[in-house]
């Protein structure tokens, strides 16, 4: 309906089946920061498809590997998927992924 009507704008980048997992809005600066597998969005509130920004960033090859052997779903379960994006100060999101059940914590300078 909201498609038909249109009242809403698709992110075009969720395409690529990456399964949101955590959002963060800062509405001082009209963005939102979007978890998902493997990736991090930086969008543009007012569109969400315009200067989108993106990190890449996977779990180690090592940790999938030790993922699929103890018999996890390669596709489902052994990736980085977002779990925590927060404030930090006026300049730095912390960010945490499970990193293939072996999580790992890091800080975006958002320039």
């Amino acid at each position: 309906d909201l498609l038909l009507s249109n009242s809403c704008i698709p992110f075009l980048g969720s395409a690529e089946g990456l399964d949101f997992r955590t959002l963060l809005l800062d509405e001082e600066r009209g963005r939102l920061l979007a978890g998902a597998k493997d990736h991090i969005f930086l969008l543009n509130l007012v569109d969400v498809n315009k200067n989108v920004k993106k990190i890449y960033w996977p779990a180690a090859k090592e940790k999938v590997e030790l993922c699929k052997l103890a018999g996890k779903d390669a596709h489902t379960e052994c990736a980085n998927f977002i779990r925590v994006l927060q404030p930090y100060n006026r300049t730095h999101v912390y960010v945490c992924g499970t990193g293939a059940f072996h999580p790992l914590c890091g800080y975006i300078e958002l320039g």
